[in-house]
């Protein structure tokens, strides 16, 4: 497995340190840039940990592994991390990802606090050993639908790929805009843009949410939505968060702009919250996402579970419904929610938000849910 180096635990080798397990996107397919932000936020706070005495005295040490968007990779990973000796396994943005290693994780009893993975159906069946920091699928998309309503957008066109993360999308979607008079049209993402243009022409869609992958095949769809004369009203939305990342508006200029989105910040972040933004922004040389502060509140979390229980992993897993944590979003405390089978933080704060037209590097907050 192609490993980058832990560069939290590289000063210390000490048999003394506590090993936490990371899983990261690092390498394509996966969202490498989103993976860059996840992994800036564990470190810095590994780091941070560190600088003030460890865990009674013991080091920290983040034991990174690329998952690459492969379940397969990411269950294999999470095997060896068991076998290291690890006391938890942190991160992963890829949902489907997630729910692999969520999975290895529970079977072998390993705890794992996942940052950024939505899927509501994380397991199978609910299970002690995993707890959630990102809110679940099915919270946010439905926050997001209301939105689209609001602004009179009823008949909806997706365009989406073959996927647990969009069919579950896809089906939030539809089960909660029909009782509220709107409508779900299912567009194949292997039409060419141009069909698909036609498609949403000739079934009248006033919205199109981008479910597929970034930047194929969402970049050309929206260069070819953007560039189509029949449809200069319709409202281009990206749930799953694809226009977040730099990259995006690297690709897309303009075109990238005014495209909603959802993130999951507060309309203000408080003390910690400032602080913990301006040192990733020094790391990440950008504006931190809400994934690098996912990273961070993840290992604060954690530190905070091993200095109160110590390292034993059922202990660490037993710990969930006691957390009590200030975030940099909010307290933050694990629950259990139905039809979610893991401990889950109830809610992290949800916006909905676009690249301002007039300036595609600066983000407007259009709803906050």
């Amino acid at each position: 497995m192609n490993t980058p180096p832990s560069p939290s635990g590289a000063e210390h080798t000490d048999r003394s340190s506590i090993r936490l397990g990371a899983l990261v996107p690092l390498t394509r397919p996966g969202w490498v840039e989103a993976g860059r932000h996840l992994l800036a936020g564990l470190d810095l706070a590994v780091r941070e940990v560190n600088d003030a005495g460890g865990i009674d005295g013991r080091p920290l040490e983040l034991v990174v592994r690329d998952t690459a968007a492969d379940p397969e990779r990411a269950a294999a990973a999470v095997d060896e991390l068991a076998h290291l000796g690890v006391a938890a396994v942190v991160g992963e943005y890829h949902s489907v990802v997630a729910r692999a290693a969520a999975a290895r994780a529970d079977a072998l009893g390993v705890p794992f606090l996942c940052s950024s993975a939505v899927l509501d159906a994380l397991t199978e069946e609910p299970t002690e050993w995993v707890a959630r920091l990102a809110p679940a699928q099915s919270h946010g998309w439905r926050i997001y639908a209301d939105f689209v309503l609001r602004a009179g957008r009823r008949r909806i066109a997706v365009a989406t790929q073959p996927s647990v993360y969009w069919a579950s999308g896809t089906r939030i979607l539809r089960d909660h805009l029909a009782p509220r008079g709107g409508t779900v049209l299912e567009l194949d993402a292997t039409l060419t843009p141009e069909a698909l243009c036609d498609a949403l022409v000739d079934h009248g869609a006033t919205a199109l949410f981008l479910l597929v992958g970034h930047p194929e095949p969402a970049v050309p769809i929206v260069r070819a939505v953007r560039r189509d004369r029949r449809l200069p009203e319709i409202f281009i939305g990206a749930p799953a968060g694809q226009p977040e990342f730099a990259e995006w508006a690297a690709a897309l200029g303009e075109d990238g702009a005014g495209i909603p989105f959802l993130r999951y910040l507060p309309e203000r972040l408080g003390p910690l919250g400032e602080r913990v933004g301006k040192k990733l922004r020094e790391r990440l040389g950008e504006a931190p996402s809400f994934v690098a502060f996912e990273g961070w509140d993840t290992v604060n979390v954690l530190a905070a579970v091993l200095r109160s229980h110590g390292t034993d992993r059922a202990a660490v897993a037993e710990s969930w419904p006691r957390v009590a944590v200030e975030g940099t979003r909010g307290p933050i405390r694990f629950s259990r929610t139905p039809d979610i089978s893991v401990w889950q933080w109830t809610w992290t704060p949800v916006q909905v938000v676009d690249r301002d037209p007039a300036k595609p590097d600066c983000f407007r907050i259009l709803h906050a849910g």
